[in-house]
């Protein structure tokens, strides 16, 4: 049926829309009141068939107008397009697929990217003209019309790649089988558009790799050979990433081509485009990770790494030399306060820690390094007599327009920091006495850099502590690096509080001698940094506290630590995203400083009781509560909160009494956000251990809502959120003994499935289920005890996975409370039980201990020796010997 038959714009109507469009792309106008005025347009019935009427036909109108009208059209097609009429949805498709060749790219491109939002919203079974208008285009031999198709389908290609590789009633043969010959013929097509959008549709199915592609692939891989050379750079860049995502998934169809592959990418490693540079750097990460045979790779390491070493000096137009030269008096500018990620409070074995918390810029120059970094990971060794003369090479030159070489030198050595570090360990006297000068060379970036490879060593030199000279290393690096925080280049100064950082956490009490040193350093910083330095300052401040504990608790160190910090703490307004770094560097001290924070604790613990608060108001009202909603507020005060229970104990106890934090957490507890769930689950068992009969009066609640966490669905969701809900209800388990009854049958059966279907799961997870429900069974046994037969052996599995602690403790004692409520429970699963009582290497409570040998001697005794020993034997020898502590 032909568009015009379906519908026709009024004169006076499209006038209107297209005035308001004209507007709204005007950058003199009101745009929120061009915004309103279009938002009361779409509740005409018709507003989008005008849109789309516009973006095909509004040739008199300029492009920018038209494009408007397709990208507002697409936006409201997403929300809106399931309510249309069915006359209306049909008018729009045939306008669309009528514009698939106009004859303006910008048009075409439109038109392709609301097509792929409709195949999103209909799939392509709703839509059977496309498939039939897309070949008709491709099959034209007008560049307009197989451009405009590509287009689309490329855009289909790369959101939904699985639509087109599924039946579609009607059709002989799934799309993509019908597509793919077709494409692969465009990799011969004269226009480099054509043979970028036909590679590239192609290459988002190697993933997932449907039939038609493995049928095709010495096709399509003959066909990336044919493109290697291609002199579009955009072609080239999408060959490269062809072979490093076939490396990564199907490594076998390159081994055949393996020396091919590698030799043209050691070509296109040093292309005159850096993209497709750096595209073809990224195939010798994937290599190495793909565990594919080293030796494969090991003949080609002289050439590569010299085009590594080669990519890792600065580029002429890297950012980061233009703002290089930034002295600390220069303010920060607000697109250089990068945003930062806060990570939720997590309770378990298996914390991982970003090493950035900040969005960095990829370049050539950080993948080559990072290129280099692998290798030495997987040669070890064997690179350092092909690298080691280069390095030597590049740190000869001393004048001033060879720097980048020295800089790229100094950034290799700390790349195989790690992976070569047998190699040169022998040599680090030596490396950190070269290095050491460095840190005042002339050029910042020189002295940045060199900070950073000092920290790569951080472990090895603190490890050599007790050897000769080696305290006096680890002194020059400590100096070193302190009179670099103080450095008046911002740069410099960054480089060297992230690297001051790691080497506290390495150093760790080490570092008690210096404590006094080192907070004059970091305080003066501290009146010196601007605000984006600040962060990574207080990042430093709170690492050292975690790093020295108890020790940072004494008058001279809290007389130069806090006041400056309160003084800051103060200043800062509710709404300012400064307070963040602040919140956790305080949430350090706190733990650090134990019963000794309480002198600061009121007014932090107010201000983040407010800041809950103000937060919770803004999600309802920002106007009311002056400030725009962001959660992180929340998730940095509840972690606060946290530190501050964890330091002071049951000094807390009189702060949460005085405040409404009770109803506030059970708030949080319930928020629709992740992430604010899991850190006031992490909140609340920590304030079961130390106060809980201050959550006595919405314990049912708290209950109830940490059960809910734990559904398989719940779990699949927010995994961290079920680990953390898990472990405070073995917190309030111990705590508040059979009130905890309501909820134990229907928690103990979801922490079952847990420990039954542990595929995927994290570790923690596992490890708190176990110990949860060990520690329901131990204070109700005659709940959990009738059940023990249905999963005894999986809990024992798990049980044996957990090092020994007082968490652990609680479990086994759980253990034997369920032995003695029901020893018949457990007698077909023996060998489980002996093997969770011989993964402990020390249990330190003598009472357990008791315990532990009376229910192993008591089965003794109920078996007789006989099928006791039988038991025995089916362990394995080390399991038996363990036991041996135990049974008489």
């Amino acid at each position: 049926m032909a568009a015009a038959a379906l519908w026709q714009p009024r004169e006076e109507g499209l006038r209107e829309i297209c005035g308001l469009l004209e507007q709204h792309i005007s950058p003199t106008s009101d745009q929120f009141r061009m915004w309103q005025q279009l938002q009361h347009c779409n509740q005409l019935p018709d507003f989008n068939n005008y849109l789309v009427f516009i973006l095909a036909h509004a040739e008199g109108k300029s492009l920018e107008v038209r494009q408007a009208a397709g990208l507002l059209l697409k936006n409201n097609i997403r929300a809106t397009f399931s309510s249309l009429s069915s006359s209306y949805q049909q008018y729009i498709k045939s306008e669309l697929l009528s514009c698939l060749g106009a004859s303006d790219r910008t048009i075409r491109s439109t038109v392709g990217t609301i097509i792929s939002v409709l195949v999103q919203l209909e799939r392509v079974a709703g839509w059977p003209e496309l498939l039939q208008a897309l070949a008709q285009c491709l099959a034209s031999n007008d560049f307009n019309h197989m451009e405009g198709a590509m287009d689309a389908i490329y855009k289909i290609c790369e959101d939904i790649p699985e639509e087109l590789d599924l039946d579609v009633p009607g059709l002989l043969e799934r799309p993509i089988n019908f597509f793919m010959p077709r494409l692969l013929q465009f990799f011969q097509s004269p226009h480099a558009i054509l043979r970028k959008l036909s590679l590239g549709s192609i290459n988002q199915f190697i993933v997932v790799m449907p039939a038609a592609l493995f049928m095709s692939m010495d096709q399509y891989l003959q066909g990336l050979f044919h493109l290697a050379y291609d002199p579009s750079a955009d072609v080239r860049k999408l060959v490269c990433s062809a072979f490093v995502q076939l490396i990564e998934v199907r490594p076998s169809f390159l081994e055949p081509h393996l020396r091919s592959v590698i030799e043209f990418l050691l070509k296109a490693n040093e292309d005159h485009d850096d993209e497709v540079a750096l595209e073809a750097c990224e195939f010798w990460s994937a290599y190495c990770d793909g565990n594919l045979p080293p030796d494969g790779l090991r003949e080609y390491l002289p050439r590569l790494i010299l085009i590594l070493m080669s990519n890792m000096a600065y580029a002429e137009d890297d950012e980061t030399l233009f703002d290089a030269e930034e002295d600390e008096s220069c303010p920060d500018r607000d697109q250089d306060l990068k945003p930062r990620f806060h990570s939720s409070r997590f309770h378990g074995s298996d914390v991982t820690e970003e090493d950035e918390d900040t969005v960095n810029v990829w370049n050539l120059r950080k993948c080559s390094a990072a290129g280099l970094d692998i290798l030495s990971n997987v040669f070890g060794d064997d690179i350092l007599p092909t690298l080691m003369p280069l390095i030597q090479q590049k740190l000869s030159t001393s004048n001033d327009s060879s720097w980048k070489e020295r800089e790229a030198a100094v950034l290799s050595i700390g790349a195989i920091a790690e992976g070569c570090i047998n190699g040169l360990y022998p040599h680090l006297p030596q490396i950190v006495t070269f290095l050491i000068p460095l840190l005042d060379d002339k050029f910042p970036l020189i002295r940045s850099i060199t900070c950073w490879t000092l920290s790569r060593f951080s472990k090895f030199i603190v490890q050599s502590i007790g050897q000769q000279n080696g305290y006096e290393q680890f002194d020059k690096i400590l100096t070193g690096l302190l009179r670099r925080i103080l450095d008046t280049n911002k740069r410099v100064q960054e480089a060297a509080c992230s690297a001051f950082a790691t080497l506290e956490e390495e150093a760790a009490e080490e570092l008690t001698p210096h404590l006094e040193t080192i907070l004059q350093h970091l305080l003066c910083a501290y009146g010196k940094y601007q605000r984006r330095n600040l962060r990574i300052l207080y990042d430093a401040i709170g690492t050292l506290a975690d790093a020295v504990g108890s020790d940072l608790n004494q008058p001279k160190y809290l007389e130069v630590l806090m006041p400056p910090l309160i003084t800051k703490w103060q200043q800062l307004p509710n709404s300012d995203k400064d307070l963040f770094p602040l919140l956790e560097c305080f949430t350090s001290i706190a733990q650090a400083l134990g019963p000794g924070f309480s002198q600061f604790a009121e007014p932090v613990f107010q201000r983040c009781i407010s800041l809950i608060q103000i937060q919770q108001l803004a999600k309802v009202d920002h106007v009311a509560a002056g400030v725009q909603y962001e959660k992180e507020f929340i998730v940095c005060s509840l972690d606060l909160l946290s530190g501050l229970a964890e330091g002071l104990g049951s000094r807390i106890e009189n702060l949460v009494a005085s405040s409404n934090l009770r109803d506030l957490l059970l708030q949080c507890c319930m928020d629709q956000a992740a992430d604010i769930r899991q850190s006031a689950f992490a909140l609340l068992g920590d304030l079961a251990r130390v106060c809980p009969a201050h959550l006595h009066p919405r314990l049912a609640d708290f209950l109830r809502v940490a059960a809910e966490q734990l559904s398989t669905v719940a779990i699949k969701e927010a995994a961290s959120v079920a680990n953390n809900a898990c472990w405070a209800i073995g917190e309030l388990a111990v705590q508040v003994h059979q009130e905890i009854a309501p909820i134990v049958l229907t928690v103990v059966s979801c922490l079952v499935h847990v420990i039954q279907n542990p595929e995927g799961l994290n570790k923690s997870l596992l490890e708190n289920s176990a110990i949860t429900i060990g520690r329901l069974a131990l204070v109700c046994p005659e709940l959990v005890a009738p059940h023990t037969e249905h999963f005894i052996q999986s809990w024992c599995t798990t049980l044996c996975m957990i090092r020994d602690d007082y968490e652990k403790e609680d479990a086994f004692r759980g253990l034997c409370a369920i032995v003695r409520a029901n020893p018949s429970g457990i007698l077909s699963s023996l060998a489980y039980l002996c093997r969770a009582v011989a993964s402990w290497h020390e249990i330190r409570s003598q009472d357990l201990h008791n315990d532990i040998c009376h229910v192993l001697n008591g089965y003794k005794q109920m078996l007789g020796n006989g099928a006791w020993e039988q038991c025995i034997s089916t362990l394995e020898p080390p399991v038996v010997q363990r036991l041996s502590r135990f049974v008489v």
